[in-house]
């Protein structure tokens, strides 16, 4: 479509939206499936170049339709973006820049917004619905769409780029650890090892940076847990879905207004050990929230789960010790780390390589040394070994050749591993 016509179709959608509010119950349209409202709407547009003797071409009516549906209860021109289920993220930067995420690697779209109070319009629409709030004394917020998809909003003058909005979309289908496995996230043997240790109710954190998929391993470990165990779950945003019969979710509430009412992680955790769990699972820790993690994994909760934002295993060790420290705790960093080592089992580290691929880069094993230091056991690890000439990273998943010290409570459980998944890859040197 040319810019003149573009122009047209917009300052056409800004009139019959404007007419579609004033003179419909557009509670009654909100409440309508997608079909039923593209049939009341053409019928109403229709009235309305009739009546206003306006002449579009069927595409141009077609395009009208929509982007009204869109603005008016959709979420205006990310729609498309929204729809495609190989998009995995989409950033907006302002009304005139929108990218997305496809495969690993962003790409830019010709996607505007017709200016910054559309954009506005689609954060609100975003927010409103979930009670969150965002203006200039609270500019930014974290809210989720309908189907789960995480949302990230700043404006001005926070932002100097107009309002920005990123959305994490959320798969229809969760995706399973078969799934991670057709991936080459990981091996089936690494799958298999991790699947025991959560049957055998061994404590795991997963740890990774940003977009490395935390969640989505999280979420897919979470579904071996049998059946018969009573799940509470918490989070920031609900997120995950177990596909049990006893799961209970928990979601941590901001303040409102007046700065009053908020609901932290650290609460929910410790309301959570009051509600008979099984296991708990925390969607992620940041602060001082993880004392009561760990207290919780010490004290007869054993096989919980959680994630935590770090580059490796040693990395998420020492964020842990500094966020037990968070906790208003005046104890030595030797007692913090014994009393990580007697809760934490394994540290699964997760990352995305600069092609986009997310790979599971090592399961560790804690161990705790008669000096009072941590040794990270590797049991399986990632090893890059180049990058193609197109700049996809080359490597192989190995074991160590480190027999992991949990073997007899995986048999204790009923969930013994053949200890030859153990010898490591040809190119790797046993420890």
């Amino acid at each position: 479509m040319r810019p003149a016509e573009d122009q047209r179709i917009n300052q056409l959608a800004v009139h019959f939206k404007a007419r579609v509010l004033r003179e419909t119950d557009l509670e009654k349209l909100t409440g309508m499936s997608s079909a039923e409202l593209r049939i009341t709407l053409d019928r109403l547009i229709s009235r309305y170049l009739a009546d206003e003797q306006v002449v579009l071409t069927a595409q141009e009516r077609n395009r009208l339709i929509s982007r009204i549906i869109n603005e008016s209860v959709g979420y205006g021109p990310l729609e498309p973006l929204l729809e495609d289920d190989e998009i995995t993220e989409i950033m907006v930067n302002g009304p005139d820049e929108v990218f997305y995420e496809k495969n690993g690697k962003l790409h830019k779209t010709d996607i505007r917004f017709r200016d910054e109070e559309a954009l506005r319009h689609v954060i609100d629409r975003i927010v409103a619905p979930i009670g969150r709030r965002i203006d200039v004394s609270s500019p930014m917020v974290d809210a989720r769409l309908p189907d789960g998809s995480r949302v990230n909003a700043v404006i001005p003058p926070i932002s100097t780029k107009g309002s920005l909005l990123s959305i994490r979309k959320f798969r229809k289908e969760p995706i399973r650890l078969e799934d991670l496995i057709g991936f080459g996230s990981m091996t089936e043997e690494m799958g298999r090892f991790l699947v025991s240790l959560v049957k055998a109710r061994i404590n795991l954190i997963i740890s990774g940076g940003t977009g490395s998929g935390k969640t989505t391993l999280l979420n897919a470990l979470a579904c071996h847990i049998p059946e018969d165990e009573r799940i509470i779950t918490i989070e920031d945003m609900a997120e995950l879905r177990i596909p049990h019969n006893h799961v209970v979710g928990l979601e941590a509430r901001p303040a409102n207004v007046e700065g009053k009412g908020e609901i932290t992680i650290r609460r929910l955790v410790r309301n959570a050990l009051r509600m008979r769990p099984d296991r708990i699972i925390v969607g992620e820790v940041r602060g001082s929230e993880a004392f009561d993690m760990l207290q919780a994994m010490n004290t007869g909760h054993e096989g919980s789960l959680t994630t935590i934002h770090a580059n490796s295993p040693q990395d998420a060790m020492n964020r842990l010790e500094g966020m037990v420290m968070m906790s208003g705790l005046d104890l030595p960093s030797s007692v913090i780390r014994q009393y990580i080592t007697g809760a934490v089992d394994y540290i699964i580290q997760i990352g995305r390589l600069p092609d986009g691929q997310r790979k599971m880069l090592a399961i560790s094993e804690l161990e705790e040394r008669e000096n009072g230091t941590v040794r990270m056991i590797d049991i399986f690890r990632f090893v890059q070994t180049g990058v193609t000439p197109e700049g996809n990273v080359r490597g192989f998943f190995s074991a160590t050749g480190a027999i992991p010290r949990s073997l007899d409570r995986l048999k204790a459980y009923g969930v013994p591993v053949d200890p030859e998944i153990f010898r490591p890859h040809p190119e790797v040197k046993e420890p």
